[in-house]
């Protein structure tokens, strides 16, 4: 139970920025926007750290989380969260006063399991289609997107007897995606990558995924929540495989750095390329570097 309580109150770091700048009356646990409509739920798209096991239900997949020690300290156990208790999902569905967010590809996702958002990350994915190609079976951001426009819209629209229009602005839409994209493709492919090469991928990574924000605008969603890549030079695998255990592995915090400074710009270039939105930058990179930095003001 401890280690469960001190998982939540890190996790706790990242949900508050983003009900700051969605909620900014502080109306928290009434999961109302500033215009005092009611957050109706969330739909979710990126990779692990936001997956909440559509990745056990994926034929010939090696990206899952479904056994031990996975969900050691999750209610159900082993659920496919790409950790040992909730993800950050989960406790901002807590804090949103919201029930947890079902998983796309799981079989009883239908009916009124879906009117409060739907879960479509996806272990392993990226911005990019071949990205996480070697884990065998995952579900690209696009493919994520089209899930949810070509299958959840039309029934969430008959469940719910309005039009998307009218529906999708009282949902929250939350975006976590492009680590994969350098630590499964980018490096990968480049053993002598230079600083060029890095910017011309990141560049293009952000150019796709503006294009996606914008097509999951064109549907009608208004709220977003965008999360920064995560210090993936320091992530448990990376750690495992180094030949040295001292330290993280620059390189790719460095490649995170570059991204999320393209993805905060981004988020400026929204306001004009998507009027009436309002998009929230969320730093998880420094939250977490800074409990990796100095744990015990983190409570471990």
């Amino acid at each position: 139970m401890a280690s469960h309580q001190i998982i939540n109150s890190r996790l706790l770091l990242l949900t508050i920025p983003i009900l700051a700048c969605v909620f900014p009356c502080s109306c928290y646990a009434r999961a109302t926007d500033k215009n005092g409509a009611r957050i109706r739920g969330m739909f979710v798209f990126g990779s692990s750290l936001v997956d909440n096991g559509n990745n056990n239900f994926l034929k010939n997949s090696m990206a899952k989380a479904d056994f031990l020690p996975y969900g050691i300290d999750f209610p159900y156990g082993p659920s496919g969260r790409f950790t040992n208790g909730k993800n950050v999902i989960d406790v901002l569905c807590d804090q949103l006063k919201l029930p947890l967010v079902p998983a796309f590809t799981d079989p009883s996702t239908k009916g009124t399991k879906i009117i409060h958002g739907v879960n479509y990350a996806s272990g392993a994915s990226g911005i990019l289609d071949d990205t996480g190609l070697l884990a065998g079976n995952v579900i690209s951001l696009n493919q994520q997107i089209r899930n949810f426009e070509e299958v959840t819209l039309p029934f969430l629209e008959a469940e719910m007897g309005f039009q998307r229009r009218e529906l999708l602005p009282k949902y929250l839409f939350v975006v976590g995606s492009g680590g994969n994209d350098y630590s499964f493709n980018y490096f990968l492919r480049q053993s002598n990558a230079n600083v060029s090469d890095l910017e011309a991928f990141t560049a293009n990574l952000t150019r796709k995924l503006s294009g996606q924000l914008q097509k999951l605008y064109s549907l009608g969603g208004r709220k977003f929540a965008l999360m920064a890549v995560n210090p993936i030079g320091c992530s448990p695998m990376v750690m495992a495989n180094r030949r040295t255990r001292n330290g993280c592995i620059e390189g790719l915090n460095k490649a995170a750095h570059l991204f999320n400074a393209h993805l905060k710009s981004l988020v400026d270039v929204s306001k004009e390329q998507m009027p009436g939105s309002n998009v929230v930058f969320v730093n998880s990179y420094k939250m977490i570097r800074d409990i990796i930095k100095n744990p015990v003001s983190r409570g471990t």
